[in-house]
């Protein structure tokens, strides 16, 4: 039951990863229009930058529950790497509980007043000609939260039925 609920969230950190993981061909093909309209033409945009920006945040507050989903987070697998799959289920349940949880819970906290207020006043660009909405760029806080927190919960229970089951 674990592992069919696990495989529903992955699917869903799967799908936005793979939708976010367009965003690095756009922003690419902008930096490469930008610095051509400026140096080619004397044509610059600011919105067209700032649009950079929120694709780069986007990228990587949006598709860091991709990379959790497929192992790909920064760790030292000094002694990891020698234990068995339960012990490693063992340290991956209590890194999610003990560390994942309770930062992504406090950023959540923490962030939560930031965006709204943002919100409230539908914040925008402080540069002219800059994009009018900064209130959305904050929102990927949030967003990166509740993405990051379902794939944790995928983890949880992987963890728990490769202890459990020994389905690793």
């Amino acid at each position: 039951m674990l592992l069919h609920i696990s495989n529903k969230l992955d699917a869903f950190s799967e799908t936005c990863g793979n939708i976010v993981a367009w965003f690095a061909t756009l922003i690419v093909v902008l930096m490469a229009a930008i610095v051509f309209l400026r140096y080619g033409f004397a044509i610059g945009s600011i919105a067209a930058q700032e649009l950079v920006l929120y694709l780069h945040s986007a990228l990587f507050l949006l598709g860091s529950a991709y990379t959790l989903k497929h192992n790909e987070h920064v760790r030292v697998d000094v002694l990891y790497t020698k234990f068995t799959p339960q012990k490693k289920a063992l340290v991956n349940l209590l890194g999610s509980l003990l560390l994942l949880w309770p930062v992504v819970i406090a950023i959540a906290v923490y962030s939560w007043q930031y965006v709204a207020d943002s919100w409230m006043i539908m914040e925008g660009s402080v540069d002219a000609g800059g994009l009018p909405f900064v209130y959305i760029l904050k929102s990927f806080i949030i967003a990166f939260c509740v993405f990051f927190f379902v794939q944790g919960l995928s983890e949880i229970f992987k963890n728990i039925a490769a202890i459990t089951e020994g389905k690793a």
